[in-house]
């Protein structure tokens, strides 16, 4: 016998938890930077559409069968299909994405917190040195960092669903908001910050190609937390009554707008302080944007508001980002401790403490991979090139399973549950949603068009990663 399924307090809750899951370092910091790299608002066309044609329907299909089967992602494949050798891998799947997502996770909140704790100690020109980052992710104090961050998720998750998730996300969430619409208009009100807002905003259509139609689609996909879990663990504690579609809109537009948002102050931000850049020599990567470029943007701005002017506005970013990043990490975490909770009977504390603890062993090792150990700095090699575990870690888990996993979910939903039993759970809360537009369309979709999509990406990232070629 299982205990009572645990539930989310109001629908309020439940949005600002799921948001939180979704919003995170790449809202931040990697949308507007591949908005601004893939054609500014062509970009944000495509990734609107994205979002409404296909990450909706998915993000419908995970909370469905979250709420149906009342189970953890590998129970949900098993209440499905019982005794089927082949669903459970999906399940297994979407339980080990987020457990290893989660250590590499760990790793970048902990760096976040290192560099919040250094520039609210005055230490902000320090942070724009070439070599500070990586004398810093080699130093004793990541250890100390990640203990800290061990114990506030631990704390978090020890509470539970209502008391512990959706309390936190209560609280973190709109801080988010509200400091982040503060840089806004901080950055906003700063000389040739309309350059970058126009640049930011107005489409450039001839830069529509295939890179950036593959670009605004991933990021959709990954920046709404799809494939990872986390919306089937969350819809198996949403309420009977609640609206899963409406929860679904209201959990992209959250997502999306702080994405957009975030855009109005980054490339602002690196307009304003670097007059004249080219998009094109941004980095790809999130964390060299956050840990190396952006700290000497920050330090640009003392120009105008001075040393500690500029210092406060960087300590308000890296909070907004920590922020982001713990209620991330929450929400990834809960996946593996539902499941271990769900699949052995666990009670919650002995769920915490199995999954942390060897959550904290792997996470150890993933951050002492940049020069500290040898055999784990140089754990592997693909792609034509030495890879980290770090690495390894963040190409197989975060670039390549996720689509993989949706597919695996279209199939289960459409094909296995079937469509009238789908149909059915989406209109429980929502009677409205019975012979609507939306219900034919997310038929349609998720068994025709959207798997297939899912399924191209995923071999084509494979190939991409793994062995430097493409289909396209």
């Amino acid at each position: 016998m299982t205990a009572q399924r645990e539930q989310f307090g109001t629908r309020l809750g439940f949005i600002l938890a799921a948001a939180g899951s979704a919003v995170g370092i790449g809202n931040l910091v990697g949308f507007p930077v591949n908005a601004a790299k893939n054609g500014g608002g062509a970009f944000l066309l495509l990734y609107a559409v994205f979002v409404l044609l296909i990450c909706i329907p998915v993000m419908m299909a995970e909370l469905s069968a979250g709420r149906n089967s009342r189970r953890n992602p590998l129970g949900a494949y098993q209440h499905f299909a019982p005794g089927s050798k082949f669903w459970p891998i999906g399940g297994w799947l979407s339980l080990i994405t987020p457990y290893m997502i989660a250590v590499f996770y760990a790793v970048i909140t902990l760096w976040v917190m290192g560099y919040l704790v250094a520039i609210t100690s005055g230490d902000l020109e320090a942070l724009t040195k070439p070599d500070y980052f990586g004398t810093f992710i080699n130093s004793s104090n990541i250890f100390i960092y990640l203990a800290v961050i061990t114990v506030l998720v631990g704390v978090i998750l020890h509470f539970g669903v209502k008391e512990g998730i959706e309390r936190g996300a209560k609280i973190m969430m709109p801080s988010l908001f509200v400091m982040l619409l503060g840089l806004v208009v901080f950055v906003l009100t700063r000389d040739n910050a309309m350059a970058g807002v126009q640049y930011y905003l107005i489409p450039d259509v001839s830069k529509i190609d295939v890179h950036v139609v593959n670009g605004a689609m991933s990021q959709a996909f990954f920046s709404l937390s799809l494939g990872m879990g986390i919306l089937i663990t969350y819809g198996s504690y949403m309420d009977r009554e609640a609206s899963i579609p409406n929860s679904a809109k209201m959990v992209a537009l959250a997502d999306t707008g702080v994405a957009f948002t975030a855009g109005l102050m980054v490339l602002p931000a690196i307009f304003s302080f670097n007059p004249g850049i080219d998009p094109a020599e941004l980095s790809n990567s999130s964390v060299s944007l956050i840990f190396t470029f952006l700290p000497k943007i920050f330090l640009a701005m003392q120009v105008s508001v001075g040393y500690w002017g500029a210092s406060i506005v960087a300590s308000i970013f890296f909070l907004l980002v920590f922020f982001a990043a713990l209620t991330s990490l929450v929400s990834i975490i809960e996946v593996p401790v539902s499941g271990v909770m769900d699949q052995k009977c666990y009670s919650r504390n002995k769920a915490l403490l199995i999954v942390g603890s060897t959550m904290v062993v792997i996470a150890l090792a993933c951050a002492v991979s940049f020069g500290m150990v040898e055999s784990l700095t140089n754990f592997t090699q693909y792609g034509g090139a030495n890879k980290s575990l770090f690495d390894l870690v963040i190409d197989v888990f975060y670039d390549t399973i996720l689509p993989l996993n949706g597919f695996m979910i279209c199939l289960l939903v459409i094909y296995r549950w079937k469509k009238h039993n789908f149909d059915e759970e989406l209109e429980q809360g929502d009677p409205s949603y019975k012979g609507s537009l939306l219900e034919r369309y997310t038929n349609f979709a998720l068994g025709t068009f959207i798997p297939v999509i899912l399924l191209f990406v995923f071999i084509n990232t494979v190939l991409n990663k793994f062995f430097s070629t493409s289909l396209i």
